[in-house]
């Protein structure tokens, strides 16, 4: 297994940077350098810039108006956009039902949906969580019954990030309650326009409006809107939430947290008069974060040197998921211990602590989900027992 990269690999990293530098405005550059949270009218800026460029997929296949990256430059290219602090695109379109249209739909499904969701013209939510079927994910009751022509949509999703600026949801639903739980639930596409779906945002200890609650009440949704075979969506959930661990278990991320600290450790002065990052402390603390790093990114160039043989994310993902959670959460933490008393200024006087930590807290509070959603860390272990090493079930 080649772990490294070709010259040619490292023609296209500098090819990616030097794009990314020219291609982001100017006020966005702003905003990356100082670590702050984009809008979805930012984000969705940033989507057609790099539609433009034909850039916007990478990992889908040319076919279907993607990038055609392999799977090394796919993994640089993420690298790099994470390395420049450039918004991150909704994934949910683009990396979870986009590569599931293209597996399971048909040939309209594929022509309908396909082309708006690259050119960012349909923005899409996901509806797997419910009140009470959160990483017992089987235990849905959200319901569509037969109707002949239509199915009749009720029940209710809850962590429907931004469904608020989505045009379509992606959900799962029961369709039978015979046998096994997960075989009676099907994958909907369900248009958020329909009459009976609500959608009612709420704000996140962060502070950003990202979660929403999401109602359905006898909303009609056409059969030709139903995703691969009737009672079948368990297999195309499991499918998407590989694409999802692996996108949590990124390597950029968890490097521009522990930037973020070091240029905290910079500027912050402890009681001997000395920065910080001068600390013997501080240095350990971040060294071993650092080498935990390291190996976490050899377990993704690992993953990467299998997909580039054209396999699907498997069971690998729970362990990228798992690790990289962790480790995003790990780097927030050491940011708000450098900043002390200052964590209690966050997002009142602009003047009372330097730009690049104004964010640091409310990223710490929104990242607390890392280890909840694409599965719980919990369940994810229980993959890996499972799965990779085999050990029977308690």
């Amino acid at each position: 297994m080649d772990l490294t990269f070709s010259a040619e690999d490292e023609a296209f990293r500098q090819e990616v940077r030097g794009w990314i530098s020219g291609a982001m405005p100017p006020e966005m550059r702003a905003k990356a350098a100082a670590n702050h949270h984009f809008s979805m009218p930012e984000i969705m800026q940033w989507h057609k810039i790099l539609y433009a460029k034909g850039w916007v997929a990478p990992h889908w296949p040319k076919e279907y108006g993607g990038a055609g990256f392999t799977a090394t430059q796919q993994f640089i290219f993420a690298e790099e956009l994470e390395r420049a602090g450039a918004p991150g695109l909704s994934p949910f379109g683009l990396v979870m039902v986009g590569p599931l249209i293209q597996r399971f739909g048909t040939d309209a499904q594929k022509a309908r949906f396909l082309p708006k969701i690259l050119s960012g013209e349909e923005v899409w939510c996901q509806g797997y969580s419910e009140p009470n079927a959160g990483s017992d994910l089987a235990s849905l009751t959200t319901k569509a019954e037969d109707q002949g022509d239509h199915f009749l949509v009720n029940g209710s999703k809850t962590w429907t990030t931004y469904a608020q600026y989505a045009d379509w949801i992606f959900c799962l639903v029961r369709t039978s309650h015979e046998g096994k739980k997960q075989a009676g639930i099907s994958f909907l596409l369900i248009d958020m326009k329909s009459e009976g779906v609500e959608v009612k945002p709420m704000l996140t200890l962060g502070g950003t409006p990202a979660f929403c609650d999401t109602f359905f009440t006898n909303v009609k949704v056409p059969k030709d809107n139903l995703l691969g075979p009737l009672h079948g969506g368990w297999n195309l959930a499991k499918a998407l939430l590989g694409h999802e661990r692996t996108l949590v278990g990124s390597v950029g991320i968890v490097e521009r947290g522990l930037r973020v600290a070091r240029r905290i450790a910079a500027a912050q002065v402890g009681p001997d008069g000395r920065p910080l990052a001068q600390d013997p402390l501080f240095r350990a603390k971040l060294a071993r974060l650092e080498m935990r790093l390291r190996a976490h990114r050899m377990a993704n160039y690992r993953a990467v040197a299998v997909q580039a043989k054209g396999h699907h994310p498997g069971p690998e993902s729970s362990i990228l998921k798992l690790v990289g959670s962790v480790l995003t959460q790990k780097a927030d933490e050491l940011a708000m211990e450098l900043m002390g008393h200052d964590q209690l200024s966050w997002l009142n006087d602009a003047g009372a602590v330097p730009e690049f930590e104004r964010w640091v807290p409310s990223q710490y509070c929104y990242d607390r989900a890392t280890t909840i959603y694409a599965g719980s860390n919990e369940i994810q272990k229980n993959i890996i027992a499972k799965l990779i090493l085999g050990l029977p079930k308690q």
